[in-house]
């Protein structure tokens, strides 16, 4: 059975979601299919990738995602169908892809041509699930469109190394359900500058000196538990998806706040690792 997996910013209080996926069961009734997120922010690409980029590794391979973020078709932006690691993306070539290929190389791609005289202000439904029911028949790329040799790149995303190689420049790219803000700074960026040295890390006007493998690193546990005073502390560690992210140990963002909030970092925000 195929799974086709849904990744937009449509939310849930619109027929939207709904729409997709009736769409998806009148073309194809025997796939199935499963909501990764339905909460990206609008319109921002950068989160969308960091969501299916590190979910999709856990489906089967030969599992087909749909993204549905800033999905417009204009002269900036094509409609586009990929097979990479195994796996199938449809959607915007809107940068969504190039981020999370990285430096990858797709298997195939193809701009979607499937629209003769249709206008469609709604592709995730007229034209993603078209393509994406599909493949889930087995048909091949190539009957859906033209193949392609490139991506839109977002390198302005991308963290920057200066000339001394001693300091990491990079962003937040995504605040979770618990309000921890997470970096574009990889584990693996960061150990490989770093060549063993000591290191500062700062987001506006807090210091890190170091960065945990898991949130209870900061948890003195040979304390008795009734004397501890840990929640709230700010840590930072490697996340599962092995990206720094900067966190309130034990915090709720909907009461005392979370990292976002308490520590002011929002989207887009300067984090930087200064190697000593």
């Amino acid at each position: 059975m195929a799974i086709i997996s849904l990744t937009t910013d449509f939310g849930e209080k619109d027929h939207f979601v709904g729409a997709v996926k009736g769409a998806v069961y009148r073309e194809a009734e025997e796939v199935r299919i499963v909501d990764i997120s339905h909460q990206v922010s609008p319109f921002n690409v950068e989160e969308a990738a960091y969501i299916l980029g590190n979910a999709y590794r856990d489906f089967p391979e030969g599992s087909i995602h749909v993204y549905g973020v800033d999905s417009e078709r204009n002269p900036d932006t094509r409609h586009i169908a990929v097979c990479f690691d195994g796996h199938y993306f449809v959607g915007a070539d809107n940068g969504v892809m190039s981020l999370i290929i990285g430096e990858g190389t797709p298997e195939k791609m193809v701009e979607i041509n499937l629209y003769n005289d249709m206008d469609t202000i709604f592709p995730c439904k007229d034209v993603f699930v078209r393509v994406a029911c599909h493949i889930a028949r087995g048909g091949k790329l190539e009957v859906v469109g033209k193949p392609i040799g490139e991506l839109k790149s977002l390198k302005a995303f991308t963290p920057l190394l200066n000339t001394e190689q001693d300091t990491v420049t990079g962003h937040v790219v995504y605040v979770d359900n618990y309000g921890n803000v997470v970096t574009n700074i990889s584990r693996q960026l960061f150990e490989n500058v770093r060549r063993g040295r000591k290191f500062e890390l700062y987001a506006r006007n807090y210091r890190f000196e170091k960065i945990h493998a898991k949130y209870s690193d900061i948890v003195n546990f040979s304390i008795e538990k009734p004397l501890r005073d840990d929640d709230g502390k700010r840590l930072a560690v490697f996340n599962s998806a092995g990206y720094i992210e900067l966190a309130m140990y034990r915090s709720n963002r909907d009461t005392v706040g979370g990292a976002s909030s308490l520590l002011g970092l929002s989207y887009r925000d300067v984090v930087t690792v200064r190697f000593l």
